[in-house]
């Protein structure tokens, strides 16, 4: 199997979310409902892992649903544990290995190829709940964007419970991210 595309641009653009997020921003909302920046930062840190298990395998047989964002605790070194993990996570994935057979994660068991586009699509849609929080700018690349509008594209107009709400209408035209956000439930012109 060969790698079908890298996530280090989508992991760079959380960590560079994520280095700017002011302490004071922690407490403020997000798009995802009755979650804070410091909830999703936790889930973030969580689900950075978990993604790398995926690649390695390690995590098949034995991984778990996540857990309500709201009841996990941010570990102090937040700022530094999730770009490593972030890290880990890409050079997990640019092993040829990663994209064979089937893999799991949150306790759900799926095509690596497919478990490498969830992990594409945490990355960048958790990327922009954080930068809209933090009220911080916020950018994916292209490439990127184009394999989550595929990914998405028959996602139900109820959305899919535990991962994206309805999906919202938006014009066909209208930016990428913007396309990406909506077929995850969000409004792009969300604000706190």
């Amino acid at each position: 199997m060969t790698v079908e595309f890298d996530l280090e641009p989508a992991a760079a653009a959380l960590d560079a979310v994520v280095a700017a997020i002011p302490d004071d921003r922690l407490d403020a909302p997000t798009p995802c409902a009755s979650t804070t920046v410091r909830d999703l930062l936790a889930h973030v840190a969580m689900l950075t892992e978990a993604f790398r298990q995926a690649a390695t395998k390690e995590a098949v047989g034995r991984s778990v649903p996540p857990g309500n964002p709201a009841e996990v605790d941010l570990p102090d070194e937040w700022r530094t544990l999730i770009p490593a993990r972030t890290a880990a996570l890409v050079a997990a994935w640019r092993k040829p290995d990663a994209w064979e057979g089937d893999t799991e994660a949150g306790g759900v068991e799926l095509p690596a190829a497919l478990m490498a586009r969830i992990a594409l699509d945490e990355l960048v849609v958790h990327g922009w709940d954080l930068a809209r929080g933090a009220g911080l700018p916020f950018t994916a690349a292209d490439d990127h964007l184009a394999i989550l509008l595929e990914m998405l594209a028959d996602t139900p107009a109820e959305g899919t419970p535990g991962m994206f709400g309805p999906v919202l209408t938006v014009a066909p035209d209208a930016p990428a991210l913007d396309r990406v956000l909506a077929l995850t439930g969000r409004d792009a012109h969300w604000a706190a």
